[in-house]
């Protein structure tokens, strides 16, 4: 299993995002997502954490707080224990990324975006404040097959939404 970070940076009524287009090979190619990446030998979530939003957004966090943990399965991709962060005050000035663009993101429009089915589900318990939760996502061909909140299975409505819990999602 491979250890990585994803966090929001949450701006008034806005999410920062990296609209990834600019990694060869990358199984995230044209997705939105947060800033992070992987654990380097040695680092806790919190040194990953800032340390990788600092390399892709120039910003130094100083108020963050952890969400929850993602257990995110593919077939096309090694297992990952994504910790989930959301970041509320940093300092310093947004730089390019080599991954792709930065943008802000007004909260209303975020599922308008080419999100993993996943990333909805995730993004709409931060949107509630949903307390810490876990949750595993199962990928196969890059279609959600499975998603389990808090060990409870959530259940697909058809065209990848999904319910059983959080009020539904």
């Amino acid at each position: 299993m491979e250890l990585t970070t994803l966090c929001y940076l949450e701006q008034e009524d806005s999410y920062l995002f990296l609209h990834r287009t600019k990694k060869e090979g990358d199984i995230n190619k044209d997705k939105w997502i947060g800033v992070g990446g992987h654990f380097e030998f040695g680092e806790s979530p919190e040194d990953c954490l800032l340390r990788e939003v600092k390399e892709e957004t120039g910003f130094t966090l100083t108020e963050y707080q952890f969400r929850g943990i993602i257990t995110f399965l593919c077939d096309q991709m090694e297992a990952q224990y994504m910790h989930l962060y959301t970041a509320t005050k940093w300092t310093g000035t947004q730089q390019e990324c080599e991954e792709g663009q930065l943008q802000w993101v007004k909260k209303e429009s975020i599922f308008d975006l080419n999100l993993w089915e996943g990333d909805k589900i995730f993004l709409h318990l931060l949107e509630m404040n949903y307390p810490f939760f876990s949750l595993k996502l199962v990928y196969e061909e890059g279609i959600l097959k499975q998603a389990v909140l808090d060990g409870k299975k959530l259940k697909c409505n058809g065209l990848n939404s999904w319910s059983g819990s959080a009020h539904s999602l």
